[in-house]
This record gives C-alpha cells, sequence and structure tokens, in this order.
C-alpha cells in the first residue's frame, strides 16, 4: 500500500514547480500518470500474448515505453511542457494504429485503435473543449481510413493473419476491459486532483472570508455602518449635512492630575475602563460615538434617521455615564473622577476627511457650542444649550439658565440638566425648528 501511495506521488508531483499554476499542475500530473500507466499496460499487453500463445516481436510494445521514456527525458532536459503534452498525444493517437497495421486488421489486432482514444481523452482533460476537436477528429479519421483498408484487403488479410481466432477474441475482451480501466483511471485521477484543487480554493475562499469579516470589524469599530459601506467606492465623497444633531462632549475632570501619579500602564487601563463603558452605554443607546481626544469623549444622535428621539438619547446617556463613573467600584482612585458635560443640538457637517488614517468627525457651530459648553462646565455637571432644553424641558429636570461668557460667541444661556422627569409621559413633546 506504501509502495503504490509512493509510485502515485511520484507519478503526480514528477516535474511540478512551486510557480505552477493549479490548471498547470493538474495537466501534468495527469500526463504522468497515463504515462506510466500505458508503459505498465504494454508491458502486460505483450506478456498476455505470449502467455496465450502467440510469440508476437516485443518491438512494438517496446518502442511504445522508449517513445513515452524518451518524451519524458527530453522534458526533464528541456523543460518545454507544451512539447511534452504534445509529444504524448501523437504517441497515444498514432501508435494503436500502426501497431494494428502490424498485426493485421481489426480482427486480428483485437480492436487495439481503440488505444488511441486515450489522445482526445487526455486533450480533452488538458486543453479544454475547444483545443480537444481537432485530437478527437484525428482520432475518427483514423479509425475510419483503418476500417476502410480493412474492408479492401479483407480476404488477403484473413488468409495472411497468423493469430488463431480463439486468441484474438481473447483478446478484443482484454483490449476493450484494459482500455476501459484506462479511462477509468486517468478521469478518476483528473477529478481527483480537479477536487483537490477545489477543496484548497474552498480553504483559501474560507480564510479569504475570514479576513474580510475581520476587516469589516475593524472598519466598523471605526466607522459608522452605513459610512463603511460608501467609503468602499474609491470615487465616493463621504460628506452629509444633518440639521438636528445632538452633540456631547464629556471631559474627565482630574484626570491629568491623576495621570501623574500612575504608571502608564495604568494610566491606559484606566482610560480604557472607562470608555470602553461609555461606548457600551452609548450603543445601548443607539448613539454615534465620534472619537475621544484624550480624556474626553464625543458622541452626536440624529446623524440618521434611526432614533425617534436622539437629543433624549443623549441626555440618558450623560446620566448615565455620570451615575456609573460615581459607583463603579473600579474606579476608587485617589483623586475622584467626575466628569463635565456639554450637550448642544442643531445642524452639522459629517464626513470622512483624508485618504491616510482617516476618521469620521462632525463640524459645525453646533459642535463648537457644546465643546465651549463642556470647557465651562463645573464637576459632575450636565449643561445644555437653549435648543437641547427646549426639546427636554417637559421630560428632564433643569435647574434655571446660567449665562455664560463663550469664546466666539458672547454671552450664552444655558441649563444644567438634573434627572428625569417622573412627569414626562404626561407632559407633550416640544417640537423645536432648529434651522430658524
Amino acid at each position: 500500500m506504501k509502495l503504490r501511495d509512493a509510485l502515485l506521488h511520484r507519478l503526480r508531483s514528477a516535474g511540478i514547480t512551486p510557480d505552477d499554476s493549479d490548471d498547470l499542475r493538474q495537466q501534468k500530473s495527469l500526463l504522468y500518470f497515463v504515462s506510466g500507466l500505458v508503459s505498465i499496460a504494454a508491458a502486460m499487453w505483450l506478456l498476455v500474448y505470449w502467455l496465450a500463445g502467440p510469440r508476437l516481436s516485443s518491438s512494438l510494445p517496446f518502442g511504445l515505453q522508449v517513445a513515452i521514456a524518451g518524451n519524458l527525458l527530453v522534458y526533464a532536459a528541456w523543460g518545454r511542457f507544451k512539447l511534452f503534452r504534445t509529444t504524448l498525444l501523437c504517441i497515444l493517437l498514432f501508435f494503436p494504429f500502426v501497431a494494428q497495421c502490424a498485426l493485421g486488421d481489426f480482427v486480428s489486432a483485437s480492436g487495439l485503435v481503440l488505444w488511441g482514444l486515450l489522445a482526445p481523452l487526455c486533450a480533452l482533460l488538458c486543453l479544454g473543449v475547444e483545443e480537444s476537436g481537432p485530437w478527437f477528429a484525428a482520432y475518427v479519421v483514423l479509425t475510419l481510413l483503418t476500417g476502410a483498408m480493412d474492408f479492401f484487403l479483407a480476404d488477403s488479410q484473413l488468409s495472411a493473419s497468423t493469430i488463431p481466432r480463439r486468441i484474438s477474441l481473447l483478446f478484443f475482451a482484454l483490449n476493450f476491459a484494459t482500455i476501459s480501466v484506462l479511462v477509468y483511471l486517468s478521469m478518476r485521477f483528473a477529478i481527483h486532483e480537479r477536487n483537490q484543487t477545489l477543496v484548497k480554493l474552498e480553504d483559501a475562499h474560507a480564510r479569504l472570508a475570514l479576513e474580510q469579516a475581520r476587516s469589516e470589524r475593524l472598519l466598523l469599530n471605526i466607522l459608522p455602518a452605513r459610512i463603511a459601506e460608501r467609503l468602499k467606492d474609491p470615487e465616493a465623497t463621504v460628506v452629509d449635512g444633518a440639521q438636528d444633531v445632538s452633540v456631547m462632549f464629556a471631559d474627565i475632570v482630574n484626570f491629568t492630575e491623576l495621570a501623574a501619579h500612575l504608571p502608564p500602564e495604568a494610566v491606559f487601563a484606566l482610560l480604557n475602563h472607562v470608555f470602553g463603558k461609555f461606548d457600551d452605554l452609548a450603543e445601548a443607546h443607539g448613539l454615534e460615538k465620534i472619537k475621544t481626544i484624550g480624556d474626553a469623549y464625543m458622541v452626536a444622535g440624529g446623524l440618521d434617521d434611526h432614533l425617534p428621539d436622539p437629543c433624549q438619547a443623549v441626555a440618558e446617556l450623560a446620566l448615565e455615564m455620570c451615575e456609573w463613573l460615581a459607583r463603579d467600584d473600579h474606579l476608587k482612585t485617589a483623586v475622584p473622577l467626575q466628569l463635565r458635560i456639554g450637550i448642544s443640538t442643531g445642524p452639522v457637517v459629517a464626513g470622512v476627511v483624508g485618504k491616510k488614517k482617516f476618521i469620521y468627525d462632525l463640524w459645525g457651530d453646533t459642535v463648537n457650542l457644546a465643546h465651549r459648553i463642556t470647557t465651562e462646565s463645573m464637576p459632575n455637571t450636565i449643561l445644555c444649550d437653549s435648543a437641547t432644553f427646549l426639546r427636554l424641558k417637559y421630560r428632564f429636570v433643569f435647574e434655571d439658565p446660567v449665562t455664560l461668557r463663550l469664546k466666539g460667541k458672547g454671552m450664552v444661556s444655558v441649563w444644567r440638566l438634573l434627572s428625569r422627569s417622573s412627569t414626562s409621559l404626561r407632559q407633550p413633546v416640544l417640537d423645536v425648528d432648529l434651522t430658524q
């Protein structure tokens, strides 16, 4: 069993180089396999003839083996596969007809020309449908010519035949059986090789799909899904305008002081813990994390239409972030961590800028106002602009407004968000036109 497997492996892999394509490897493997099978079959054919009685000359089968071996040696020396392939197909096509003529006719040679069918079969498997056509046509023409010769020379050939009729009939069956075995084994070998290639392709496609899914997940961790899809078009310009977006900045108070007393690994672990939780809360509310800037966290709602009230979702998120930060046991640091939060609602421009290391970002007066409100906010405080207050005043509890002097804005009224309102379900929702 091991010897057979080793022989098949040598026949399959001889002359194959790492640079060969899968199709070329299949062609080489098949033709080497057929060369070995035909050489073995020719020796066995002569042996059975001798055992059955007739003492035929060994020159024909020996000549076939020499032709096949010589073709292999020429290919090994010169490496011209197309020449090797064409020569082998010619040997497989013409040799059976030459051998039949030497033995007599169809009857005395026991239909030896049927072996020539291997040539168009190998051509079909190696060259394809169109290029195998001439080889099959040549086989049919030679078969018909041989039959025509036998028709006109039937009487003389019958009297000159030295092969007993029973031997001729026996080898009719043997030739048909042998060529059937050769055709089956050749087809089986070719299909096996093709199946192995398909398995490799399926494995490669599966690995490619996994890598693509991993890349998709990585991209979706950086960009919103709708933006990532648009970025697949290299000609697309990813920029949108939205008229009713609530933007929130959350800045960690005292973080700089705390970071000065911690090693870099501890600072990273702390930020990763806090911002990781903020990511979970933002996702739970259906909001879009935009970016982190140092120890500040930016999130927005209303960039698309999937939320019925993005302004309320942002307010809920702000309250939950403060509540979680106050009660989380992992944040019992020497310097207590608190948030100052600013929320502004209005029009923004959203898009992706740059060709390398790009990010999805927001621009506009609404963004600037939210950031400046955050800067002026006190620790553990959530400040909202007038547009946000008007949208939320029936559903949340606010302190009376205070006036802040903001850079580039002058005097601006802001409201401190305290909590959810217990009567919010009975109050109307105020619809504010922010475009006026």
